[in-house]
């Protein structure tokens, strides 16, 4: 049976990360239906190859109705992928962002994904410090530091501008850190490079703290599982 009743946040969409292994006898054919069958229903999905141990794969799945992102959860488990690690969150405004012209405020509630061109992914999850060492408890600042620290952090992640797309989601209240932060870029090395520029800002250095980062390579869902599928 559907759910008749969508459940949607007022402001922004869903957003879910899936990372999965291959279970012993995943059905292939179950697994690019699931992704298209969301997608007939208007949810963004993006495939990625992920390398190393951590998971074989991943799925980014965006759309207003947080029933319908666990639809997809349960169509893909069904399929025979075994979800190792995952990560809930919803597009944002920030609140050091709410004088934005309409067009940047519609990307990052809305965005278009995945971005053209850019087939380098990463995921990471993030919070800011809150521990009672002098001078490192982020929300003890005054919301005009915060938002100066915020500025000089934006004005290094322009510097990479068209090599990286930054979509950052948020998730405290909802899941374990205080946001997704998912990063598309035109080479491998771009990721590299913008995450370490922008952790000497101060807002990186004195407040932020990471979780694990995932790896891989974005591409349609078919391709994907014939690149992480064992090989005859």
């Amino acid at each position: 049976m559907g759910v008749t009743e969508p459940l949607a946040p007022t402001v922004g969409w869903g957003v879910l990360h899936l990372f999965c292994k291959l279970g012993d006898s995943p059905d292939t054919e179950a697994v690019i239906q699931a992704v298209k069958d969301a997608q007939d229903d208007d949810v963004q999905v993006v495939s990625v190859a992920i390398l190393g141990h951590k998971a074989d794969l991943g799925f980014m799945a965006l759309t207003p109705d947080l029933w319908r992102l666990r639809r997809l959860q349960s169509d893909l488990q069904a399929a025979g992928l075994l979800v190792v690690d995952s990560y809930v969150s919803m597009t944002e405004l920030s609140e050091y962002s709410q004088g934005v012209p309409e067009p940047m405020r519609s990307a990052r509630l809305h965005p278009n994904l995945p971005p053209e061109g850019m087939t380098a992914f990463c995921f990471y999850p993030m919070s800011k410090r809150r521990g009672d060492l002098e001078g490192s408890n982020w929300y003890a600042e005054s919301y005009d530091e915060r938002k100066r620290m915020m500025y000089a952090h934006g004005a290094s992640g322009r510097e990479f501008a068209g090599r990286i797309l930054q979509v950052v989601t948020g998730s405290t209240g909802i899941d374990d850190w205080e946001w997704g932060v998912t990063l598309f870029a035109v080479h491998p090395d771009d990721l590299k490079a913008c995450v370490y520029t922008m952790r000497f800002d101060e807002a990186s250095t004195r407040f932020g703290e990471f979780g694990p980062f995932l790896t891989g390579m974005v591409a349609p869902v078919e391709e994907v599982l014939t690149q992480v599928l064992p090989r005859a």
